[in-house]
């Protein structure tokens, strides 16, 4: 299948991934390896006990597909496999002696209870690449606590750094850490093969959704460890870093945001006269809570589309704060062509957001819908070595 006239990509064409993972980051991340080209082998429990099949977000099947596992699972294959047998390890045993990179965001621990920890499989193939992902990392005092979205947040201080200083502490609205997570983690993986080209030997990557926490606060955090004091604003600032007017101003129908334009530039395009007098400053800080109230009731006053026809044009960084339903109404979204459509044999018309990279050699594109539960188990154990009469064998044993 092709996407807009160019041919799949194939820059991980010929890599084999075994993906042991769940909820986000882990099966997010592989989708992106499986976009560039690999070959990733899902290994998922018998009977279709895999947890993102059963939860969506907002309670959202697809003629009883979870549209959470839809949007992780493109471009793969299914294998069942029950670790907790000992001719399931056997079978894992076997993908990995064939395998180019392992992936597996169990708690620290679990892998290794299967004998597949890095230590066990890089005996077994010593050009693996072996990839750990979870909450707070393999050695961390907290690596038997749940690794949630949510709870990372709180614990890293995103939560805490958005919003205004008398509302409670702002999570982010979507899973942030773990799309951020899911990135470092293919980064990551590109970068173990590029290594073992050049050595010949596998390599162990760590990922944590701490860590992916933190670095989604690399500017923030480095003014914080080279001693600023930051506040959360009480006004329509929407950082505690940047001077006005930063931040979220409601018009009379709706909002707009104000980026880092100079204030004598914006004191010029709004009629404003009490501006002029903090605009002698560029960038002025220390003001900034009283440049916001100043601006607030004045804002107020037009509508967003009065707003924009008036800013955009005097090059005053504006935008509208939309909805879903006008961004992707919006020219701008429209021609980033950030969404695929394909036909599911059971969920029906699909909508997902592509890779979210191009390159000049080809497009991401759907190759595989995501899979049913061990679609292609029969394909894969046949393609390392077992017979028909031994996929039976294991089947009756509920090994697969």
């Amino acid at each position: 299948m092709k996407a807009g006239g160019a041919p799949p990509l194939a820059v991980l064409a010929g890599v084999r991934v075994l993906s042991f993972t769940q909820f986000l980051l882990g099966p997010s991340g592989v989708q992106f390896l499986a976009d560039l080209g690999a070959d990733v082998i899902k290994i998922e429990p018998p009977d279709g006990r895999l947890w993102e099949r059963h939860w969506s977000g907002a309670n959202h099947f697809l003629n009883g597909v979870s549209a959470f596992f839809l949007s992780t699972h493109r471009n793969q294959r299914s294998l069942t496999l029950d670790l907790k047998k000992p001719e399931g390890q056997d079978v894992a045993r076997r993908l990995v002696e064939g395998a180019d990179v392992l992936v597996q965001n169990f708690r620290p621990g679990v892998m290794r209870r299967f004998g597949l920890d890095w230590d066990s499989a890089s005996r077994l193939n010593p050009r693996l690449v072996y990839v750990s992902a979870s909450g707070y990392g393999e050695r961390s005092p907290y690596r038997d606590r749940p690794g949630q979205d949510l709870l990372i947040q709180a614990l890293s201080g995103l939560a805490a750094i958005s919003g205004r200083a008398s509302e409670p502490p702002t999570p982010v609205g979507t899973a942030v850490v773990d799309q951020h997570g899911a990135t470092l983690l293919a980064l990551g993986v590109l970068a173990a093969l590029l290594e073992r080209q050049r050595t010949g030997r596998g390599l162990h990557v760590e990922v944590s959704m701490l860590r992916a926490a933190l670095d989604l606060q690399l500017e923030v955090v480095t003014y914080f460890l080279n001693g600023a004091q930051l506040e959360r604003p009480q006004s329509a600032l929407a950082s505690s870093f940047h001077p006005a007017p930063y931040g979220v101003y409601a018009t009379r129908d709706g909002h707009v945001v104000l980026s880092m334009s100079p204030l004598s530039e914006l004191a010029g395009a709004i009629p404003l006269p009490a501006l002029a007098a903090y605009a002698k400053e560029t960038w002025n800080f220390d003001d900034r809570a009283a440049i916001a109230r100043l601006l607030e009731p004045v804002i107020r006053e037009r509508t967003t589309a009065e707003w924009l026809e008036r800013l955009v044009p005097r090059g005053i960084w504006v935008a509208p704060v939309l909805t879903h339903a006008e961004a992707f109404a919006d020219p701008a979204v429209q021609a980033a062509d950030a969404v695929q459509e394909f036909d599911d044999p059971v969920a029906g018309r699909v909508r997902l957001l592509r890779f979210p990279v191009e390159l000049s050699t080809g497009r991401a594109a759907m190759t595989r819908t995501p899979p049913r539960v061990g679609q292609h188990t029969d394909e894969i154990l046949g393609e390392c070595g077992y017979g028909a009469a031994d996929i039976a064998r294991l089947r009756d044993r509920g090994a697969v």
